[in-house]
């Protein structure tokens, strides 16, 4: 069936206004609109409806009985809906929504975010682990952390620490002792061999000739999933230590080499440039760029 045709919901909203105050001046005053714009809807919706809602008199208008029978109905319909824009937005302005690589939020965000939380105990954190770049305009999601080069057209990117890596393993590995320069790492297990960061590093320490590309290995897709690789003493992985920042502190992965290499890359933070000025993105940012500053700073080296 069906639904009922309305009338343009302009010409509906001056009506109940005009109705209210029992005057077109003061309708338009209240709606921002020109007293000659208020009887133009007025007059439309009048067309629409077939018979006038208003008597004119001077410096007074009235309602018919067609006006007073339909003006209670239209205002309580806009305050329906006033009340359920109101408790989506709450919703809404209570919830942030972080879209984020899993790496990034399992060996960083996570183990922070408690401090975000007791800043803003009214503000709701919910997590979208994915390995796809957030369309903001087609998803509901605030904020999202990024890999790459920065530069997304409409988007505000915050550059929060470099892509750099290295190599890292447990002391349980068998024949670490014997490692004393990067080749050496070679005579290893190499966790993921094929990822283009072992040629970044090994180039970057002057080792050019090496096997990788005739090796088998198995790629876990995420730093977070090589790293307890490494960490239970299967093989050398290449991690980024921003994210591995607590495992290198209580020795549960020891990385060989001071060097560091990168691909160019970063991680970012990005939102809609238009939503720069939204409480929640605002509060998130803020916290997040001093959050990774302190934690950049405590970094040894």
């Amino acid at each position: 069936m069906p639904a009922p045709a309305l009338p343009p919901l302009t010409a509906l909203r001056v009506f109940e206004s005009a109705a209210r105050h029992l005057s077109f001046t003061k309708a338009a005053a209240e709606l921002g609109m020109t007293q000659a714009a208020v009887s133009y809807q007025i007059k439309l919706l009048e067309e629409r409806v077939g018979v006038p809602l208003f008597l004119r008199r001077p410096r007074q208008v009235v309602l018919t009985e067609a006006g007073q029978r339909l003006a209670p109905d239209v205002s309580h319909a806009f305050t329906l809906m006033a009340e359920a824009y109101a408790a989506v937005r709450n919703v809404a302005e209570g919830t942030l929504v972080i879209s984020t690589i899993q790496t990034f939020a399992t060996n960083w965000l996570a183990p922070h975010l408690g401090s975000f939380q007791m800043k803003h105990p009214s503000l709701a954190v919910r997590l979208q682990i994915e390995a796809q770049i957030v369309d903001f305009a087609r998803e509901e999601v605030d904020v999202g952390i990024r890999s790459g080069s920065g530069g997304w057209p409409g988007l505000t990117a915050h550059q929060l620490f470099k892509a750099c890596f290295t190599p890292m393993f447990s002391a349980k590995l068998a024949g670490i002792d014997k490692v004393r320069t990067p080749a050496d790492l070679l005579a290893l297990p190499i966790l993921d061999p094929r990822d283009p960061w072992w040629e970044f590093w090994f180039r970057a320490a002057g080792v050019t000739e090496t096997d990788l590309a005739q090796r088998l290995g198995t790629s876990m897709g995420s730093q977070a999933s090589e790293a307890n690789r490494a960490i239970a003493g299967q093989g050398v992985a290449i991690l980024t230590p921003e994210l591995v920042a607590s495992e290198l502190a209580d020795g549960r992965l020891l990385r060989p080499f001071d060097l560091t290499a990168t691909d160019g890359n970063s991680y970012w933070l990005v939102y809609p440039e238009a939503r720069r000025n939204v409480p929640k993105v605002r509060a998130f940012r803020d916290w997040l760029l001093a959050e990774i500053a302190q934690s950049t700073d405590a970094q040894p080296g």
